[in-house]
């Protein structure tokens, strides 16, 4: 299912449910009492804005005595989704977001890879499947790129560990051509991007990437993720865990300066040894 087809479906989610609730006169406030959310979170599930998660739209199937409608709705969107299942969320909370600050530790973020960069990774983790999954998996990638082209792109800050300027992905002429874009889109003043050295040794998150996102009309969430999977974080104290977590990062990078140099200087290294080999 297309992007634009799916955000259609999550309005329509969100105007069934404003009907139902209404039809049982709820307040939103009362409905997310009733389903262990905020009535604000019900507000933005209603505007379509927030998509709740499966077991909240069980609870409010129940409260509203719907017959399985909202459980039903979420487990199609989630199933025809190219993302995986703790993922797709957050990939449509990337559209709306105004700034988004993202932690990698290994590998390039998907917001700045290239396609044949994302292609390797996608092989790397994934051996055995068919030519047709991968190129769902970079496609659907490169679709979620395309937001930092639009107008309204949300501010973009990466902090990349040294890693994942470092180690080889694909090969040397990949590699390099993933580091240019990078510096590509640092020159553009579409990211802004800096560099944690080996040399800091330990530092705040090393069990994996962080993101934490920020919005014009609702409160900010963090995501964190491992190999396997992903957490998306919405409670206050978490969120605010999580940002503290990126600050201390932050004070361990390079400067812009030194980290686009670093950048630079890496992908002229893998520009050298693709000519030797």
């Amino acid at each position: 299912m297309a992007r634009g087809k799916q955000r259609e479906t999550w309005e329509f989610f969100g105007e069934l449910l404003k009907e139902r609730r209404e039809a049982k006169s709820l307040s939103q406030g009362e409905l997310g009492r009733r389903v262990f959310v905020s009535g604000a979170y019900i507000g933005l599930f209603e505007q379509g804005i927030r998509k709740p998660q499966l077991d909240v739209a069980e609870r409010i199937d129940d409260v509203l005595q719907t017959g399985g409608i909202f459980e039903r709705t979420v487990r199609k969107l989630i199933d025809t989704s190219p993302y995986a299942s703790y993922f797709h969320e957050v990939a449509e909370l990337e559209t709306v977001a105004t700034k988004i600050c993202e932690f990698a530790p290994t590998v390039v973020p998907g917001l700045m890879q290239t396609p044949e960069y994302a292609r390797a990774v996608t092989v790397a983790a994934n051996p055995f499947v068919t030519e047709e999954y991968v190129e769902e998996k970079v496609t659907s990638r490169m679709d979620r790129a395309r937001i930092l082209a639009d107008a309204t792109r949300p501010e973009y800050w990466v902090i990349l560990h040294e890693n994942a300027v470092l180690i080889p992905v694909g090969s040397p002429t990949v590699m390099a051509a993933q580091l240019d874009h990078i510096v590509s889109l640092i020159r553009e003043r579409w990211v802004l991007v800096t560099v944690v050295p080996r040399s800091v040794g330990a530092h705040a998150s090393m069990d994996g990437s962080l993101r934490i996102m920020e919005f014009d009309d609702q409160p900010p969430t963090a995501y964190t993720e491992t190999s396997f999977s992903g957490t998306l974080l919405d409670d206050p104290a978490m969120v605010k865990r999580a940002q503290r977590a990126y600050d201390l990062l932050r004070v361990a990078t390079l400067s812009p300066e030194a980290s686009l140099a670093l950048i630079e200087s890496a992908a002229e290294d893998f520009r050298r040894c693709a000519r030797t080999t």
